[in-house]
């Protein structure tokens, strides 16, 4: 056995390096942390999965630096239309091709190895970050010290171990630290099976459309999805008595895609039958280890929010992990982790079974109450998105909770990539702190109508002096009033700060 003594040492080993992975390490890599990344496999999943991710993961991207990089790889997505069995129009959520509050526009589709393999390149550019791949890890034992991470090294058959302040979970549905934490699931409901097929288009079909389509058909459900290039995918529901294996050969493939395109028309990448589920890990912290993205909660894919989900636990998980490591924040903030981001997304994975409802046509009224009814339309759906649970957010004070909106700043850059990864005050001007200079504030960047014309107007219009905003792009606590702008100063303690990616 190895002496904890000589075992390699690092601030937090990384289990999986998948997007929600490889974005955490990033996140990490910025902060300065010390990460090791351990991956079961050899290289990125060459086959497509997640399809969609939006304006908030963009930013995401932004802070870490690969946003620019990321572009080339994506295309704007219009939104998505939900067809009765006649092809009547039921439910419209078309998307503004506008950039948003966040800076971004509200809808990207992408191909996923193209984007893993961008944030995976990221991670060489921070000294402290490593990555191994081909590490099987098989058991995890926590001390009052740290975290001993066992593991067989698949390209030779030996076995290795590191030492780790903490570890995090980003390895999927059937999470190994998910069972070494102990956490049951909460099951919301939904578990069906479907048949996922993506191909290559050989030739246009510009008939099938930008827009994705939820074909509600009682007799067989249906998603189409328009992916970057010449990608297209069907995701059908497979039939109670379908045996799973059969379903997915070429032939009953090709039959099922008849009504859309035809061997003439495309070749087939991929066909494989997926359980989709709803689920909730109940316990995301033990200690030392933590969950995030599918081994912390999976969701159907209605809403396209899964992977979504897990880059807002990253954004919010590496900044609190980084301030008890580096700054000497108690280790309890890495309980606020759980308490703020497990509301916000069981309140999305509902949402997406009320739209699996409206797809199978078997809760439509349901469904259609997320949207609004407007005569002689189709219903309107407007997702907004969920606050976070209860936690740092100062929850008796105004918008926290809600995403703060990145400004542009006069010189037209973005402001988030002058603030960082960090906290920041938003304040119409320095006046408004006459009593605290800008130097007496360590560790919160100040933001005013100087660097961002649209600062004062913003707090103005909902009736406040100031806002305080994490470095998850997150509204702490806003301040009506000195003595609010009292409260928001105390609240920064230990200060987190680290530079932008530049």
């Amino acid at each position: 056995m190895q002496d904890k003594s000589t075992a390699e040492d690092f601030d937090v080993v990384i289990v999986g390096r998948g997007p929600v992975g490889a974005t955490l390490a990033n996140l990490l890599g910025l902060c300065g942390v010390r990460t090791l990344v351990l991956e079961r496999e050899a290289r990125a999943y060459h086959l497509p999965r997640a399809v969609h991710f939006d304006d908030e993961c963009m930013r995401v991207f932004q802070t870490i630096g690969l946003a620019e990089t990321i572009l080339p790889h994506v295309i704007l997505s219009p939104g998505m239309l939900f067809l009765d069995a006649a092809g009547r129009m039921l439910l419209d959520w078309s998307r503004p091709q506008t950039l948003t509050l966040m800076g971004w526009h509200l809808s990207y589709r992408f191909h996923q190895p193209d984007l893993e393999n961008v944030l995976i390149g990221g991670l060489a550019r921070w000294p402290r970050v490593s990555l191994r791949n081909r590490c099987d890890v098989f058991a995890l034992d926590q001390d009052e010290d740290g975290v001993r991470v066992r593991y067989e090294d698949l390209s030779n058959g030996r076995l290795g171990e590191v030492r780790a302040g903490y570890v995090i979970g980003c390895d999927g549905a059937r999470s190994l630290v998910r069972r070494f934490i102990g956490s049951g699931m909460d099951d919301l409901g939904f578990h069906e099976r479907w048949l996922v097929i993506d191909v290559l288009l050989k030739r246009d079909r510009d008939d099938l459309g930008d827009y994705s389509l939820q074909h509600c058909d009682p007799r067989r459900p249906a998603t189409y999805v328009r992916g970057t290039g010449t990608r297209r995918r069907w995701e059908i529901t497979v039939l109670p008595d379908e045996d799973s294996q059969e379903v997915a050969l070429p032939a009953k493939v090709w039959e099922l895609l008849s009504r859309w395109i035809t061997p003439d028309d495309a070749e087939i990448e991929r066909a494989a039958v997926y359980t989709f589920h709803s689920v909730i890990a109940q316990q995301w912290r033990n200690d030392r280890l933590l969950l995030a993205g599918d081994s912390a909660h999976q969701t159907p894919p209605f809403l396209g929010q899964g992977m979504c989900a897990g880059i807002r636990d990253a954004a919010n998980l590496a900044w609190k992990l980084a301030a008890v490591i580096r700054d000497g924040a108690p280790p309890h903030l890495l309980d606020t982790y759980q308490s703020e981001r497990q509301p916000h997304v069981r309140e999305f994975i509902e949402l997406a079974i009320r739209l699996g409802g409206v797809i199978n046509t078997k809760a439509i009224e349901a469904g259609l109450a997320a949207g609004e009814v407007r005569e002689n339309a189709p219903v309107k759906l407007e997702v907004k998105k969920p606050l976070l649970g209860p936690g740092l957010a100062l929850g008796d004070l105004p918008l926290a909770g809600h995403l703060a909106p990145q400004f542009a700043l006069r010189d037209g850059s973005r402001s988030d990539d002058r603030i960082g990864y960090g906290h920041v005050l938003l304040v119409d001007s320095l006046a408004t702190l006459p009593s605290r200079p800008a130097h007496s504030l360590p560790g919160i960047k100040i933001l005013t109508s100087n660097d961002a014309e649209a600062v004062g107007p913003w707090l103005r219009e909902r009736g406040i002096i100031a806002a305080l905003v994490r470095p998850d792009r997150y509204i702490r606590g806003t301040a009506r009033n000195e003595t609010d702008l009292d409260r928001l100063m105390a609240a920064i303690t230990p200060p987190t700060h680290v530079p932008s990616a530049a």
